[in-house]
């Protein structure tokens, strides 16, 4: 099918070249042969009378005519994708869907149980990935159809989407229960004095409670290791005098089960409000409802435990 000249079956090879930088990897996306998406992309090049993406060294490098298409290109694929594409109807019962979601550890572990046990009750087929969250523009996933929904703090949600609050949370810190900060009233001087054990997003390296704290309080933190999950800060401080701020609900799970004791900060904090977010395009998609229904639904649950 041609839509003013260009071969409208080339700008699912385009998103993919534009998404995986290489003919390889997009050709093995795509079930394609190399040289099949090779002609594509001549094709391509020929219609916009641009190189795409060139060759530089090892590695294939967009050049800024492919940059400024990229966005535009996987918009018109979502659009087309949940205007033409999407089914009329979805029964959870009997659906073949797999559903993408980036989110956090911490999400895994406090939200993400009660929702399977919702969906285990409604004896619904559908299936979900799970993927690690990206902390640098984690709305790219939408837009590059990586993901169906996110589920991430509403500091980090764009604009450009719709999102639902799901619930809002406190933070707290935790320490060995043995330790000898465990004593007592925990003080800022104390809380500023202790070595720290925190989680640091690979994508970022920034610590978002220290630059807080330095900004708000003037207390520069002294970090003894950081890590790339939450779920594993409780275990770091174990046998320590190490503190651990994490949000409270995956505070309350772990100290079930390790030698913690929960401390409040000695600050005043804003509650995090954790927020789902998904492209939009596809508001009426009646799976992302019903899905995005039963988060709402998860969220609820978490504190009837």
């Amino acid at each position: 099918m041609r839509f003013k000249k260009l071969d409208l079956n080339l700008l699912v090879a385009l998103d993919t070249l534009l998404t995986e930088q290489s003919i390889t990897k997009g050709a093995e996306k795509l079930n394609m042969s190399p040289s099949a998406l090779s002609n594509s992309l001549s094709r391509l090049r020929d219609y916009f009378e641009d190189d795409l993406l060139t060759q530089i060294g090892r590695r294939m490098v967009i050049t800024p005519l492919g940059e400024s298409l990229k966005v535009s290109v996987r918009n018109a694929l979502n659009n087309i994708e949940s205007t033409i594409l999407v089914q009329p109807s979805f029964e959870p019962q009997t659906t073949d869907r797999i559903f993408s979601i980036f989110c956090s550890d911490y999400t895994q572990t406090v939200l993400v149980p009660h929702a399977l046990e919702i969906v285990g009750k409604q004896k619904s087929t559908a299936r979900f990935q799970l993927l690690a969250q990206v902390a640098n523009n984690p709305h790219e996933q939408l837009e590059q159809g990586k993901a169906d929904l996110l589920i991430i703090p509403s500091d980090f949600m764009s604009t450009e989407h719709p999102c639902d609050i799901l619930y809002e949370e406190e933070f707290v810190c935790v320490v060995w229960k043995h330790s000898k900060i465990a004593s007592g009233e925990l003080t800022a001087e104390k809380y500023a004095a202790a070595g720290h054990v925190l989680m640091r997003p690979e994508a970022t390296k920034k610590d978002f409670f220290g630059t807080l704290f330095a900004q708000k309080y003037g207390i520069k933190r002294h970090v003894i290791a950081t890590t790339f999950s939450f779920a594993s800060l409780p275990a770091l401080v174990i046998g320590s005098e190490n503190i651990a701020t994490i949000h409270a609900r995956l505070a309350t799970k772990m100290a079930k089960v390790w030698p913690l004791k929960i401390l409040p900060l000695p600050f005043d904090i804003p509650p995090m409000k954790q927020c789902v977010q998904w492209h939009q395009y596809r508001n009426n998609d009646e799976g992302l409802i019903w899905l995005r229904n039963t988060l709402k639904e998860a969220a609820i649950n978490m504190d009837v435990e």
